[in-house]
């Protein structure tokens, strides 16, 4: 069963033209397919319109149930490309990569036939890895679905992490992470990120969160209003609109 997107009171301290469309959820089964229905309806979009549609997706455990239900949506999920937001500096065989999320629980049902690009290669370096992944890139994306910590972190873009500004300015789709140092990227800090000229390839943008503390969050990001404090606001960039979906 799904619930119905509503849009909380808007807050009288953020401007009427916020860059962002807020879809509260009553529980945590709504929220799994509402967002899966709303990815679905994005992608099926794309394939009435080109012969080929492009999913970006985050890892993390937050959006893993949402995979699941996507999964079983019916759509001719072999016209269907599937890459990542991101990825830790490990083979896609290893249980902690995003790859391995990705492959548990999307790429099943019917979206086994999904194909799927993963960053990281057996045998390959992260030079050559970051370069396969923009040799691939320069494509229009149906949808990137995006998570965020509560350090406000988007992808692996983390404030306070070193040449932030030299990734910011960045024309490649992806580019190398170091996140050495930085608490949110935990013992994995290399890494490979979408930069935001990568996002800017997406028609759709979702953030899936969950939970009072990244609500508070998203709020502390929204009044601060700088994305090297708060990354997540990068998501925001651009015409096009971010769908963010939160329950409690």
């Amino acid at each position: 069963m799904l619930d119905d997107p509503a849009p909380v009171p808007h807050d009288p301290a953020q401007p009427e033209a916020a860059p962002y469309r807020w879809h509260e959820h009553r529980n945590a089964d709504a929220w799994v397919w509402a967002c899966a229905v709303a990815i679905a309806a994005e992608l099926r979009r794309d394939l009435a319109r080109r012969p080929r549609s492009r999913l970006l997706l985050s890892g993390g455990t937050t959006p893993a149930p949402v995979y699941r239900a996507l999964a079983r949506a019916p759509l001719d999920w072999a016209r269907v490309d599937v890459a990542l937001v991101d990825e830790r500096w490990l083979q896609p065989s290893d249980p902690d990569s995003n790859a391995w999320l990705v492959k548990q629980n999307l790429l099943r049902d019917n979206a086994a036939m999904a194909r799927f690009e993963s960053l990281t290669r057996p045998g390959h370096g992260m030079e050559e890895a970051v370069a396969f992944a923009n040799a691939h890139a320069r494509q229009d994306v149906s949808a990137a679905v995006l998570g965020m910590g509560e350090d406000g972190h988007t992808a692996s873009l983390f404030p306070g992490m070193a040449a932030f500004d030299r990734v910011l300015a960045s024309k490649q789709p992806y580019v190398a992470i170091d996140a050495g140092g930085l608490p949110g990227a935990k013992q994995w800090s290399k890494r490979i990120s979408l930069t935001p000229n990568g996002l800017a390839y997406a028609r759709s943008r979702f953030l899936l969160i969950q939970g009072q503390a990244k609500r508070e969050v998203f709020a502390q990001a929204l009044a601060d209003g700088n994305p090297k404090r708060w990354p997540v606001l990068l998501a925001m960039q651009g015409e096009v609109a971010l769908d963010v979906h939160w329950c409690p």
